[in-house]
């Protein structure tokens, strides 16, 4: 009977919704002991574990229980009281089940935090109510955004060593809200707690009585996550190719995005062969349709050629097949970014050789900001590209994660080296798409009444297209091109006057204006309100 009741607890805790959760934050604000005491309430620790703790705490003299030395596991960390490595704990309560990342707060350790939050759909952020918004709180905000994670928790701990003070909550609150704002998150939340004693953790605090929505597990338990990959666009990497016999051929891999139905009519990247879905089989059996991210052998309707590193895509849905990246890394390696050394380039099941073509920016972790870089050193964070030897069928990172990502990869010591995310995606050639023609700009000029250009708007779009029928409706042949230089290069190319607009966020923004500007067409700013008179005194100066 015992075995049976087990067995069906199991089952209950499988089917529960799983939360993946990033605690960061600065040294010494308190993340390993939020995390123990979440643990230490959530009854996810065994006993034997509870008295080596406790053991460990009546030690060094303290009648608590020391609640970081439960995730603090190195002989180093407990003797220097930080965290050094990643550790995941995971516990289970009524609602959810979770798996909890406790990552460093050492700027030293930044390459640490990102690969702690490169899985999780939520990061929280403590922040010592004595010390307030420091520059590690921004800058683990920022890339907690950058690794594409959608809501916020942002726990300002500490708070029994201020009185529980509203004013301090409020302040620190107001401080760090204009800063998160712009970064893109759907949801941020502030929690006032201390996690030594448990405040606003698990249970509602009575030394907070001006606080009143809710506690943090609470908040953690119905937080809206949802799994996006099974919305996503299909994409299958193929891992290996089965072939038992002269009867059956499949391919083996991890949906990383997506969907797959028996009979979906798919194509194979990079080949670009084409072929229908005539099974999906599993070890329990076959089935009719797949989700991400299941793992499956897929069977094709035709003999085409498939092998380990190519990609299955739904006809009509296929990712742009490249050679360029265009990405932002995180350096993981000590030795520092080399333009002429050999890398190599990790993407999904494929690794091809590659080499740096132009390292556009380093981001300035203490105010933020893309500086100029010749390279980049341990835990830095560049805007790059990369130059592939073979071609790699990708997204942007914002688009698909799967297929998104990558790892850089040093080809004499094989040591991983960097963590990438493909910023934006270009053509096969991985180059801006010029037009060849033999027809002068003068030409051009004449028959159309006007000079070409590409014309850069600060604008919401809708105000962007708005122009552009005014514009045609004075008889200047127009387009728009939105987030692409490749389209708005190629328009001003062929004679057209090509209104651009960038809809990413400030540095995306940036990125596009200056290839446009180094690109040789001529571009012409003009501000949000501009008229159509406005644009053609602009467009005849």
């Amino acid at each position: 009977m015992a075995a049976v009741l087990e067995a069906k607890e199991r089952v209950r805790r499988q089917a529960q919704e799983l939360l993946r959760l990033v605690v960061v934050g600065s040294v010494d604000d308190g993340k390993s002991t939020l995390i123990g005491r979440l643990l230490y309430e959530a009854n996810g620790l065994y006993d034997d574990h509870i008295s080596q703790v406790k053991r460990a705490t009546r030690q060094v003299g303290a009648a608590e229980i020391d609640f970081s030395l439960f995730t603090d596991g190195l002989r180093a960390e407990r003797e220097q009281g930080i965290t050094i490595d990643v550790a995941y704990r995971s516990f289970v309560t009524g609602k959810r089940r979770f798996i909890v990342a406790d990552t460093p707060g050492h700027v030293q350790y930044t390459r640490n935090m990102a690969t702690g939050a490169s899985t999780a759909q939520v990061a929280v952020i403590l922040i010592d109510a004595r010390l307030k918004v420091l520059p590690q709180s921004r800058r683990h905000a920022y890339l907690a955004s950058m690794l594409g994670i959608r809501h916020l928790v942002v726990a300002i701990n500490k708070m029994d060593l201020v009185d529980f003070d509203r004013g301090t909550f409020d302040a620190i609150a107001a401080e760090f809200e204009p800063f998160v704002a712009k970064l893109g998150f759907e949801g941020v939340r502030y929690f006032p707690i201390s996690a030594r004693d448990g405040d606003n953790v698990v249970a509602a605090s009575a030394r907070t009585p001006w606080y009143t929505e809710g506690t943090l597990l609470e908040f953690l338990e119905t937080v809206p996550v949802v799994d996006a990959r099974a919305q996503q666009p299909l994409r299958f990497p193929v891992q290996y190719v089965l072939r038992p016999d002269l009867t059956y051929r499949g391919f083996a891999g991890q949906l990383a995005s997506g969907s797959v139905s028996v009979g979906d009519d798919v194509v194979v990247l990079p080949s670009g062969n084409k072929a229908a879905i005539a099974g999906i089989d599993t070890f329990d059996g076959p089935l009719q349709r797949a989700f991400a991210p299941m793992s499956v052998t897929l069977r094709l309707t035709t003999e085409v050629d498939v092998s380990r590193g190519d990609l299955i895509a739904r006809v009509g849905e296929a990712p742009a097949v490249v050679s360029q990246l265009d990405a932002n890394v995180v350096w993981l390696n000590e030795r520092p970014l080399e333009k002429g050394r050999e890398y190599l380039v990790k993407h999904t099941t494929r690794t091809v050789p590659a080499r740096l073509q132009t390292l556009h920016s380093r981001l300035d972790l203490e105010t933020l900001k893309e500086v100029p870089a010749e390279s980049l050193g341990l835990n830095d964070v560049g805007h790059v590209t990369l130059r592939c030897l073979r071609p790699l069928t990708v997204d942007a990172y914002a688009k698909v994660k799967g297929t998104g990502a990558f790892i850089v990869i040093d080809a004499l010591t094989n040591n991983t080296v960097a963590a990438g995310m493909i910023a934006r995606v270009g053509d096969a050639s991985g180059q801006t798409t010029r037009s060849g023609t033999r027809v002068s700009a003068e030409a051009r000029k004449k028959r159309l009444g006007h000079a070409a250009a590409v014309v850069w708007l600060e604008a919401p779009l809708a105000a962007v297209y708005a122009l552009e029928e005014q514009l045609f409706a004075a008889g200047v042949v127009t387009t728009v091109a939105v987030d692409s230089a490749k389209t708005a290069i190629a328009a001003a190319e062929s004679g057209l006057v090509c209104l651009c607009v960038g809809e990413g966020d400030q540095a995306s923004r940036k990125r596009l204006f200056n290839e446009l500007e180094q690109s040789g067409v001529r571009v012409v700013p003009v501000w949000a309100e501009a008229s159509v008179a406005d644009v053609q005194r602009l467009l005849t100066t």
